[in-house]
């Protein structure tokens, strides 16, 4: 039972670490929503925006000034936040590959094996916090842009709604949770 709980805990780490890492790295947080020509599809990232023309499929980005430069406080604390979770998802990995007990290394030590399957799930547990912390404040940001917009009575033509990396990213830290439950949790 143990075995096969670990192997879950590390195929769902693993696909979700996956998930965090193509949702930082990929440019579509925020997707328009009401262009009525349908004429281009744009998205916006963390990193550049990103515009493609339906009609040929000639897709064209902008990469945005500098890592440094001065940008929206959600486009900072996402792009860290969603850093952070990357990394202690990638180290949480690496200690529970060295956890499992279908590897060789410190084989003759049970309890310690056992040691560095629930340290992967705290390192885990903290990684998919942070994660879902980044992309939910991200979401919220661009809910309440676009609410106040509406509020106002202002259409400046386009309308951005929550694009496929925002889910991917809320999807990736929800998958490292239930991980680091069941590592945390299931174990003991």
């Amino acid at each position: 039972m143990s075995t096969a709980l670990q192997m879950t805990a590390f195929g769902l780490a693993l696909l979700s670490a996956v998930f965090l890492l193509l949702a930082t790295c990929t440019d579509c947080w925020m997707v328009n929503t009401d262009d009525s020509l349908e004429v281009s599809h744009k998205c916006r990232g963390l990193w550049r925006e990103c515009v493609t023309n339906m009609q040929d499929g000639v897709r064209t980005c902008d990469q945005y000034d500098s890592i440094l430069a001065d940008h929206p406080v959600k486009i900072v604390v996402t792009r860290t936040l969603l850093i952070t979770a990357d990394l202690l998802a990638g180290l949480a990995l690496a200690t529970l590959l060295l956890g499992l007990d279908c590897i060789k290394f410190l084989k003759e030590d049970p309890h310690v094996k056992l040691k560095m399957c629930y340290g992967a799930g705290v390192i885990l547990g903290i990684g998919s916090i942070l994660g879902l912390v980044g992309a939910m404040w991200y979401a919220v940001d661009v809910y309440l842009e676009r609410a106040m917009l509406v509020s106002h009575n202002i259409f400046l033509g386009v309308h951005y709604d929550f694009g496929w990396s925002c889910w991917l990213g809320m999807a990736g830290s929800m998958g490292c949770f239930m991980a680091s439950i069941l590592l945390t949790c299931c174990f003991y």
